[in-house]
């Protein structure tokens, strides 16, 4: 398998050195997943708007979303840093753990999302229509159901690329279930 190295700030192109300045700033570092996406001049950029595009969910939310889908989809590293993003948008190893599992017996309206996420994440598409109900009768609407289908996508994107790169996880590691 073709190894993939972490680019460095000036084996990127301008754009990305640019990104990479505001990523370290904002977050410290340059994570190593948005680091190879830098080998594409504008997968990065075009990743960062997804990202960062607004949403109905709130940042409990989507981490609860991110936590799911990179269990659904065996991503070590997404499910490291997501248990770390997790725990700062206040949720306990616990429940983390139970929503890495699907469900989230501490909540009954995240109990829903989580659940409709890991159907539509494990059947690629095709929830049945008990869970869609349990969704929109938890108070969710849909345009929810859309965010919620975007919010899956943005995870399968980064989810994929750390499979196939197998780039070292840069997050203290999540347990296992």
């Amino acid at each position: 398998m073709q190894k993939f190295n972490i680019p460095s700030k000036d084996e990127v192109s301008r754009v990305n050195q640019n990104l990479f300045d505001a990523l370290k700033g904002k977050l410290g570092m340059v994570p190593n997943l948005y680091a190879t996406m830098a080998y594409s001049d504008t997968g990065l950029e075009n990743y960062l708007k997804l990202q960062q595009g607004k949403t109905s969910f709130s940042n409990k939310e989507k981490e609860a979303i991110n936590l799911l889908v990179s269990q659904v989809n065996g991503c070590n590293y997404c499910l490291s840093a997501h248990t770390m993003l997790g725990k700062m948008n206040g949720f306990n190893d616990k429940e983390i753990l139970e929503l890495r599992r699907g469900y989230a017996s501490f909540n009954d309206k995240l109990n829903s999302l989580v659940r409709l996420a890991k159907e539509i994440a494990e059947t690629k598409g095709n929830p049945t229509e008990s869970s869609l109900e349990s969704f929109f009768n938890s108070g969710y609407s849909k345009g929810s159901l859309v965010d919620l289908v975007i919010a899956i996508a943005d995870k399968v994107v980064m989810n994929y690329l750390h499979n196939i790169t197998d780039v070292p996880i840069d997050f203290p590691m999540a347990p296992e279930l």
